[in-house]
Order: C-alpha cells, then structure tokens, then sequence
C-alpha cells in the first residue's frame, strides 16, 4: 500500500479539544476547538506562511483541502487568515475524517485501556472496535483521496489521519505509528516520502 508516487504536501493537525485535554476519545464526532486549539490553529497559519515563503512556493498555486469535522474545518479557516490574499477554496473531503472508534467514542482513553488489558494485547492497525473502523480502513480512503493530490496541497485533518499518512507516505512501521502522539500546533511537511515536523512554538525546531 505504500507504492503511490505522493506528492509534496503540507498537514496540519486541528488544534485543541476539551475532549483531547481529557484523554476521550472523540473520533467521528463533532467536538469543537477550545480556547488552546484556537491559538494552536492560528499559530499553525503563521508557521505555514512562513514555510510556504521559506519555499517560494505562491498560496495560490495550491489545494486547499479539509476533514468536514468542525475542529479541522475551523482550524483551516484560522490558518488561512494568516495570508492577506485570497486563496482558492476549501474542499471539505469526508475522505479525511478521523478514525471511527465506534463505541469507544466519549469514553476515556484510560478506560479502555484496562479493558483491554484485560482481553491481552491485539494488532491495534486491524483492531476495528464496534460500528468503528480499523486504520487499515482509513488507509484504503486515503488512498483514494490520494489520487486528488495532483499537485502540492495544504491539508487539515485528525491524528489518527497523520498516523496512517506516516506508513502510506514514509513506509514507517504500522506498530510504531499507532502508537505515536500527533502534534496538535504543527505543521508537518512531507516531501519525497519523508516527513519533516515543524513546531508552531519554536518554528523551525524539525522532527523527523
């Protein structure tokens, strides 16, 4: 699944929820920014503006695209305020929602730990709680999703979508991106297949 030729691309996580504060899973449901997430996103404008300039690469020549959820679409709209021109439009694509986790969805991350602790360990890439999906089920939308990725492109979206675009993009292990913490004030940008993570509060402070 990781053969697609992808092409360079910006990502940005939503900013904060009450609900990522809590540790509760959220998934498909609507939960919007708090006050941290909505500072998160307008510093994540910011730090894109500034990586687009450091590029030479013009707002204008590129695609605009992000999860329908509200987090994410406001945090697309914050950060585009940080350009003083008028950019192409937002494509809100279902295609970059977050994981479904079902049932799990409202209940904290802590909490189901211990139940499945109880039950021993599963492979968490193909794990598909109930009326959820399986990462594995994201990576095949994403796929998809790929093939409008025709030309450079700024894309807002969830944790769990980042995690999947590190094995797709990257080929990095399936174990260790499940298990990796997405940055929320972040912009990461993936180039030739590798990724390159910039902190909107030390701007150009990379993680690979």
């Amino acid at each position: 699944m990781t053969q697609l030729d992808w092409p360079d691309f910006y990502f940005a996580r939503h900013g904060e929820t009450d609900w990522n504060r809590e540790r509760r899973y959220q998934g498909t449901l609507d939960i919007p920014l708090n006050d941290t997430g909505r500072k998160q996103a307008d510093a994540s404008g910011v730090l894109l503006r500034e990586l687009l300039e450091r590029d030479n690469v013009d707002p204008l020549s590129l695609r605009w695209f992000a999860s329908p959820l509200g987090r994410a679409a406001e945090t697309m709209e914050r950060m585009r305020a940080a350009f003083d021109t008028d950019l192409p439009p937002v494509v809100l694509d279902p295609r970059l929602l977050e994981i479904s986790f079902g049932t799990h969805e409202g209940r904290l991350h802590s909490e189901i730990a211990r139940e499945q602790a109880l039950v021993g360990d599963h492979d968490r890439w193909h794990y598909r709680p109930e009326q959820g999906e399986s990462y594995d089920d994201v990576a095949l939308r994403l796929l998809d999703f790929a093939r409008e990725l025709t030309q450079h492109a700024v894309v807002v979206a969830h944790g769990g979508v980042l995690r999947v675009l590190r094995h797709l993009v990257e080929g990095v292990e399936r174990d260790q991106v499940v298990s990796w913490p997405p940055p929320q004030g972040a912009v990461a940008h993936f180039v030739r297949g590798r990724m390159t993570l910039y902190s909107a509060t030390n701007t150009w402070d990379s993680v690979d």
